[in-house]
């Protein structure tokens, strides 16, 4: 379960800024952003069990990322079919425009778990999910993705949502610092304002904080990317220890890169 930010041509300096979150349980391995070696267009951190990932870029600008939505069975360490991962490594690995990519996964979309897919470059951004079984191309503005459709009202969506645009109405350039603080926020809503999706009401107090911490499951990973309107990409990556397991350490990573031009005659 993650949470996702976007400021989508809401900024003069960047026309796509991503603040996004991954919560996971602990004990699933994971490696930290870099670009793979198997796909070394691919600049993203890796689910090593399902081998996919959450959020990711490709060197000629390709964005995707992807979260479940939320139902009891979701709250199961694993969970039956392809890793939904998989999707956001698909399409950064395509050459199909978003739409087309998305359209074709429409076919064959009830083979995995419920999921928001958020796919496209800095120039359009298409959202889908499986549930329902909707589809939209982003209008400029700000907008975000939990654990349930595009902008779902949950608390944790309408607060990083508020607090992007007061760092993008300041008057100054947006900094990763500032974003990694909202991204850290652990402050939980009153119970009055959390949704009911059927897991109980201590998971749904667990689960209702920008930045999720229990003793099996929580955020495992903050991530900031910003594209300004030269192609320039800055990608970082915040991890987070975890006590008593080497699975997954904690740090901050930076990429820079400028993006480069499709070929369009490659194959995804």
């Amino acid at each position: 379960m993650c949470l996702i930010a976007i400021a989508f041509h809401s900024c003069r300096q960047y026309p796509l800024i991503i603040a996004a979150n991954r919560d996971e349980f602990y004990n699933r391995p994971t490696a930290a952003l870099d670009y793979w070696d198997d796909q070394p267009d691919i600049l993203a951190g890796r689910d090593l069990e399902g081998m996919g990932t959450w959020l990711g870029m490709s060197t000629s600008g390709r964005i995707a990322a992807i979260t479940n939505f939320r139902d009891p069975g979701a709250m199961a360490p694993k969970s039956r079919g392809p890793s939904r991962g998989l999707l956001v490594s698909e399409f950064l690995s395509s050459t199909d425009p978003p739409q087309t990519y998305l359209e074709k996964l429409h076919a064959s979309n009830t083979v995995y778990s419920g999921f928001n897919l958020l796919v496209g470059n800095m120039g359009e951004l298409w959202w889908y999910s499986n549930v329902g079984e909707h589809m939209q191309a982003l209008t400029p503005g700000i907008q975000a993705i939990s654990n349930h459709l595009l902008n779902t009202p949950w608390p944790k969506v309408e607060k990083i949502k508020t607090e992007l645009a007061a760092i993008l109405d300041a008057g100054r350039p947006p900094e990763a610092e500032a974003l990694f603080a909202r991204l850290a926020d652990q402050r939980r809503p009153p119970d009055s304002d959390l949704p009911d999706t059927g897991i109980g009401l201590e998971w749904e107090r667990t689960l209702s904080p920008v930045f999720i911490s229990s003793p099996v499951y929580g955020t495992r990973a903050s991530s900031v990317i910003f594209i300004d309107r030269s192609g320039q990409a800055t990608f970082y990556e915040r991890t987070f220890p975890v006590a008593n397991s080497p699975v997954f350490p904690g740090g901050t990573r930076r990429f820079d890169f400028c993006i480069q031009a499709e070929n369009p005659d490659s194959s995804g």
